[in-house]
């Protein structure tokens, strides 16, 4: 069994999103990547239909989640096998 090196590999857009807030909060995610989605209301739902329809916003997402995913203390370990 061969593993992506590629943290966004097999996630989904609300699995990277509910990620984030789990591990920021709107707050700090809203300061991290100023989008209204999320200062304003924010909600995975808003969030997702946002996303979807502006690239831009996306991409930065996608950063910050491949970021966060790599300077997490996880990253490093080797599935067993």
């Amino acid at each position: 069994m061969t593993q992506s090196g590629d943290p966004l590999h097999g996630k989904t857009l609300q699995v990277i999103i509910e990620s984030l807030v789990e591990q920021y909060g709107w707050e700090e995610l809203g300061d991290r990547i100023n989008i209204r989605c999320f200062t304003h209301d924010p909600s995975v739902k808003s969030s997702l239909k946002f996303l979807r329809k502006t690239p831009w916003a996306r991409t930065k997402v996608e950063l910050l989640y491949a970021q966060s995913a790599e300077s997490s203390p996880w990253a490093n370990l080797k599935p067993k096998g």
